[in-house]
């Protein structure tokens, strides 16, 4: 038949090609739109070319000539082929053209392309009260968080417009799909005592046993090993990533890690919205019903300090352990939370030290704060009833800067955390209450209200810089707890503090601002 096709266009030689429904994917989708029932009518149609490059027996004038030989070379198929349309006198013309052509990336020789009977998973099939795995895998998209937010409509536009899963590959090497197909029927054996038998050769002997046991093993007494196809096509490793929810949230292998129904959150690269988080979901919405996950963030790539790609020939790398050999791991620490993650992340000498001037700034407000409250105890404390005014807005903005940084960490945002956090040491302590109040600390009487209310307040601000900069410098922060502790006490086994109600002043906050 004569088939219209987009693929095609007519201002280009005589608008006319062949079709191959076997050995491309546009022929092969025209096909299915002309007849779905084609590749099961017409085998021979997408076996011509056996898996070693070579003609099927069936193929007339061609059995046996190959197209490509093992080492990707030319073979003595095309060759014959045209001296048969000679010979014919069928020949119209003949030419040399230059075009793209599929390589093999590893061994970079040309590759044939080939329909071949595979496993899917049916993605638009109805199933679990008349729902398909994309409409259930759409939902749980929509219940899930997304950070960022665009994540959302990325995966969502990927499983929304996807194809059946490609499940089975052919590979040396692999999870095998354990499965028996009844020659007679072309069923699928479907026998809880034969998986039970599977599971347990599994468990004991690895997942190789499915290749080097008798199917007899597996199939049992009860039935006869010639009567069945065992499968040997190894699953998409796609697969195996997708199912790590199973033996790590449901089921961990260790006895005390807490069992849940999913995870608080999935992390990787923005990559994996086609990848692990979508084989993750489509597995669980497909076994369980919801998504594996309640929340997934998604993370940049690190460029160099111009946005371009790392590359050795470039001489533009710039390695983690480097820098932290050279500057310590608390700058790179301090790196990664000033950088909006969410998009790819420049990274260079001037960049480091920048990070590592406001690191040194970040230090010295915590070293004199740490001088000022040696010898510090209870009794001094005074009641916040009794303080000066500029205390309790130092106060106030205290109570401010625990809503922000709360609710920050709560969403990932670790560069407001940072920025939040350093803009109050440089601009509010620094720059304005201490440089105020250095008089009151070291010209005051100890017994003084005003002194001890500045080291009541310096305790505070101590109290929380610490705690609220400890998911971030870590090391940094354990050495100025415990620096006024003792090595007893460790800052990260503190909630962080709470800021009392009556702390918060937003009259006095507006005209101390």
């Amino acid at each position: 038949p004569v088939l219209p096709a987009a693929f095609v266009t007519a201002d280009t030689g005589t608008g006319f090609v062949h079709n191959a429904p076997g050995h491309g994917e546009d022929d092969f989708e025209l096909m299915l739109e002309l007849d779905r029932e084609y590749p099961a009518k017409n085998p021979d149609a997408f076996s011509l070319v056996q898996p070693d490059g070579s003609y099927a027996p069936h193929v007339p004038e061609f059995a046996g000539k190959r197209i490509l030989t093992p080492e990707g070379k030319d073979g003595d198929a095309n060759g014959a082929v045209i001296k048969a349309l000679i010979d014919h006198g069928k020949l119209l013309a003949k030419g040399t053209l230059r075009h793209s052509y599929p390589h093999s990336w590893r061994s970079k020789a040309p590759v044939i392309f080939r329909a071949t009977p595979q496993w899917f998973v049916a993605i638009d099939k109805p199933f679990n009260g008349g729902k398909s795995l994309r409409q259930l895998a759409m939902t749980a998209i929509g219940e899930t968080q997304w950070y960022p937010p665009r994540g959302q409509n990325r995966i969502g536009s990927m499983v929304e417009s996807r194809p059946d899963w490609v499940l089975s590959r052919q590979r040396a090497w692999g999870v095998p799909l354990a499965i028996f197909v009844e020659k007679k029927s072309g069923q699928v054996l479907n026998d809880p005592a034969v998986f039970k038998r599977i599971e347990e050769a599994f468990e004991a002997e690895g997942a190789d046993a499915w290749f080097t046991s008798p199917p007899s093993r597996f199939l049992g007494e009860g039935r006869k090993p010639e009567d069945y196809e065992q499968v040997t096509d190894i699953l998409d490793v796609w697969f195996d990533s997708g199912s790590t929810h199973v033996f790590v949230v449901e089921a961990p292998i260790d006895p005390n890690w807490p069992k849940a129904a999913r995870a608080d959150l999935y992390l990787e690269g923005s990559d994996q919205h086609r990848g692990w988080f979508q084989s993750s979901l489509l597995e669980s919405v497909g076994t369980r019903g919801h998504a594996p996950y309640r929340g997934v963030l998604t993370h940049g790539f690190v460029l160099d300090e111009q946005g371009r790609k790392m590359s050795k020939s470039l001489g533009n790398t710039l390695a983690p352990q480097v820098i932290a050999e050279k500057n310590g791991a608390e700058i790179l620490r301090l790196w990664a939370a000033s950088s909006d993650f969410t998009e790819d992340l420049r990274i260079g000498q001037d960049i480091i030290k920048a990070n590592v001037e406001a690191y040194r700034r970040l230090r010295n407000t915590i070293r004199f704060m740490l001088a000022n409250l040696s010898g510090f105890d209870e009794k001094e404390r005074i009641e916040f009833s009794k303080m000066p005014e500029l205390e309790r807005y130092m106060l106030s903005r205290l109570a401010e800067l625990d809503t922000i940084v709360r609710k920050a960490y709560e969403n990932f945002d670790f560069g407001l955390v940072n920025s939040t956090l350093f803009n109050f040491c440089t601009n509010d302590l620094s720059a304005f209450y201490f440089d105020i109040r250095k008089d009151a600390l070291y010209c005051d009487a100890a017994s003084s209200v005003r002194r001890r209310s500045v080291r009541t307040i310096t305790d505070e601000i101590f109290r929380r810089i610490v705690t609220w900069f400890a998911p971030i410098l870590c090391f940094t922060m354990e050495e100025a707890w415990t620096t006024r502790f003792g090595m007893g006490h460790s800052v990260h086994l503190n909630d962080f503090f709470p800021a009392p109600k009556e702390w918060a002043d937003t009259a006095l906050v507006k005209k101390w601002a």
